[in-house]
């Protein structure tokens, strides 16, 4: 990728144990989250900004390359958290479900997402969920729904 390129692509992720199994907590969810951070500061071109979830699931605010592809990333942090996890508790520990949400959004926008990110539990406690950030996929495929537009 030429350096001669502008760019500001920032990605709010999140996706969910298989099953929708509350197995991210304790010594799981610090290891997970752990595998998590450190396969993103190995991946060239996508750059960490904020990791949070709750048993349940996990939430993550990244910014990325423009030659960077949004499904291997992800193929390649659930992967990778999933196989390390598994490895260093030596027993199948943890699975992810299919799919994932992601979502994009501006820089300045970066706080108020990195808050919501870091504040999963309180949010889920609260019942203060942002429905945008908490889809993993949608009844309509890929397509936006001509309906729902506004």
């Amino acid at each position: 990728m030429s350096s001669h390129v502008y760019h500001e692509i920032y990605l709010h992720f999140n996706w969910h144990t298989k099953g929708d199994l509350p197995l991210l907590s304790g010594d799981l969810e610090t290891l997970a989250h752990a595998e998590l951070k450190a396969k993103c500061g190995r991946m060239k071109g996508a750059y960490l900004h904020g990791l949070g979830g709750t048993d349940t699931h996990v939430h993550l605010a990244v910014s990325i390359e423009p030659f960077v592809t949004i499904s291997d990333l992800v193929q390649e942090l659930k992967g990778a958290s999933s196989f390390e996890v598994n490895k260093r508790m030596n027993r199948k520990a943890l699975e992810w479900q299919r799919g994932y949400g992601v979502v994009s959004f501006g820089k300045r926008n970066l706080a108020w997402v990195l808050d919501y990110v870091h504040r999963q539990r309180e949010h889920h406690a609260n019942g203060r969920t942002e429905a945008r950030l908490e889809t993993c996929d949608s009844p309509h495929g890929s397509e936006p729904n001509p309906a729902e537009a506004g």
